[in-house]
Order: C-alpha cells, then sequence, then structure tokens
C-alpha cells in the first residue's frame, strides 16, 4: 500500500473504548496516519465518509456494529470517489464479521489494514444497500424488537432469548417471489437474501453465499401448518432446520406480499408490498482476511445469471421436496 493513512469513523458508543484507542495508537507506531471521528447522531455516516474522500483518504475504517458497518457502506457506494474499507465489529451480533472471518477485536481487525482490498457485492433495495442480509417474516420481528438493555447482558443470545419469549406470536406472511428462472409463492415464515451468510446474531440463513458472485442467495422457510408445527417442535428440541429452505441464487428477485412485509436491512427496518431486490456486482472494495468463508467465485461452481432460466424447473421441483 503506498499510503498509510486511513480514517476511522467510530459509533458514539465506543469513544471511551480503551480496546479501540490501544489499537489505534499501535497502527500509529506502525507508520499509520489513523485519525478519528465520532458519530453522533442519523447523518453522520454520510457526512464523515464524505468528509473524508474530500480531504484525500481513500482508506476507511468502520468502528461498529451491523448497522454502522451499512451506513458506510452505503455511502462509500454512493460516491464518486473510490475508497477501501475496513471492519472494526463492535457490535452485539456483527453477523457480517463472523461470517467474512473478520477477527471481532479491534487490534487484529486493524491489521487488515495492511491486507489487500477485494472487490465484493452489495444488495440493493428502495434506494438502499446492504451489506450482509436482508431479512423478512418472524426473524426480523425478533431483531427488531430485542432491546439494547437486553443485548448488553446477554449479547448474540439476546436475539434467541426474544425469539422464544414471542414463540407464541409465530404466524406466517403470504408472498409471491419471482426472479429469472424462479417462482415461488406461498406463506412464510422466514425470508433472508443474503449477500453475507447469517444474521440475528449467528442464525444462518444462506449458507452458501459469497461476496463475489455477483448473485443473492435467496432463503425462504415455508410455512404451511406441518411446517409450523415442526419447526416448533425443531427449535425446542434443538435440532437442525436447514432442510426445509427453499433456496436459489439470482442476480435479482422482487417480492410481492398481501400485507405488506416487515424487512430488516442490516438493522435498518423498511416495509412494502412490492420490492425489488438486485445485486450490485462489486459494488465496494473491503479488506477481508485471505481466505475468508465469503470470497472465492471464481474457484467455486456457482449458477451464473445467463444459467438461471435453465435452472427453473429445478428449483420448483427443491420446493416440492423439500416440503
Amino acid at each position: 500500500m503506498s499510503e498509510r493513512k486511513a480514517l476511522l469513523i467510530l459509533h458514539g458508543k465506543q469513544a471511551l473504548n480503551e480496546m479501540v484507542r490501544a489499537a489505534v495508537e499501535r497502527k500509529r507506531e506502525q507508520g499509520w496516519e489513523l485519525a478519528v471521528r465520532l458519530t453522533w447522531e442519523a447523518g453522520d455516516a454520510q457526512r464523515l465518509v464524505n468528509e473524508a474522500l474530500a480531504a484525500g483518504y481513500r482508506t476507511i475504517v468502520a468502528g461498529g456494529g451491523d448497522g454502522t458497518l451499512r451506513d458506510i457502506a452505503h455511502a462509500m457506494a454512493a460516491h464518486p470517489v473510490q475508497a477501501s474499507l475496513v471492519l472494526m465489529p463492535l457490535g452485539t451480533a456483527n453477523d457480517f464479521a463472523r461470517a467474512a472471518g473478520v477477527p471481532l477485536e479491534p487490534g487484529p481487525a486493524l491489521e487488515l489494514l495492511d491486507l489487500r482490498a477485494h472487490a465484493m457485492d452489495l444488495g440493493e433495495v428502495d434506494g438502499q444497500v446492504f451489506l450482509n442480509m436482508a431479512t423478512g417474516g418472524f426473524g426480523s420481528q425478533v431483531t427488531a424488537n430485542t432491546s439494547e438493555e437486553l443485548k448488553k447482558v446477554l449479547g448474540g443470545a439476546a436475539y434467541l432469548f426474544t425469539g422464544l419469549s414471542r414463540f407464541s406470536e409465530l404466524h406466517a406472511a403470504y408472498g409471491e417471489l419471482q426472479g429469472p428462472g424462479f417462482h415461488w409463492r406461498g406463506e412464510l415464515l422466514a425470508l433472508g437474501i443474503g449477500n453475507g451468510r447469517q444474521a440475528g446474531g449467528g442464525h444462518v440463513l444462506c449458507p452458501q453465499a459469497l461476496v463475489d458472485d455477483g448473485l443473492l442467495d435467496i432463503s425462504i422457510l415455508p410455512a404451511p401448518q406441518d411446517v409450523v408445527e415442526t419447526l416448533k417442535t425443531l427449535l425446542v428440541d434443538g435440532f437442525d432446520i436447514d432442510n426445509l429452505f427453499v433456496r436459489a441464487r439470482l442476480p435479482w428477485i422482487e417480492i410481492k406480499a398481501s400485507e405488506g412485509l416487515c424487512i430488516n436491512l442490516d438493522g435498518e427496518p423498511l416495509e412494502g408490498d412490492s420490492l425489488r431486490f438486485t445485486a450490485r456486482p462489486a459494488a465496494i472494495r473491503v479488506h477481508l482476511p485471505e481466505g475468508s468463508p465469503l470470497l472465492g467465485a471464481s474457484d467455486r461452481s456457482v449458477v451464473q445469471a445467463d444459467d438461471l432460466l435453465a435452472h427453473g424447473e429445478q428449483y420448483q421441483a427443491r420446493y416440492i421436496v423439500d416440503l
């Protein structure tokens, strides 16, 4: 890297985090010019990104939870000046960082400054981007209703606690999903549209997702009554529910819901009865660990966008088998 200069945009709640302070000082001792700015209210992330790029910074560090990472990635992707992003996960769930193999401690996370940046996709819906995942249905309601106080006490387990306490509210939403060579409609309990693999404090919804394949991974948990009862049994007994999902990999997908669907975009709520999700290939450059599980589209056999029409019947057949 020719210029060892970066700006850390840090969530205001982390201002007194001594581990962050020590990590910043360590990188400065290694010869990095590392400045720090704090967010205080909505809109600060975008403003600070714009100011950093105008000041000549070409590497930005995002220090905070999944929502902070999303806000900074959104601002960077919208700016005409190219820059790279380093993730310093400081939230409760840190779902994207965990799946990507990003260190969860500030010091090791900042060491990613010395690694090369990888071109990475983003998801987009209704003019908003998401770095990790869009979730809908019961899972997104649990995420939205998990209190900050509970997260402080229980950490990631807070999402599971909230989910169990609200289990009596488990109900399905009717929706229709359509993309290239793919059409599904029916009642669903949960929906994941992944650039990353997990959400809600470690729940893996899109286990094969890659961030450099130009596709979104779609995971639908259907909800005929027998599946609802099976799901309750599996969750109570602690068994895997992976085989209940309907899955596809698509460059875009449209969703229509009869009563409107609550969507969570990396912590940002969104609601609508007609939404179109698209993948934005190579929309941002991110410093990820070498060998990150989310990288490697060129090394794996994936369904390319041009081939999706030929796989439509396969997706429909899989839905019938899974039920």
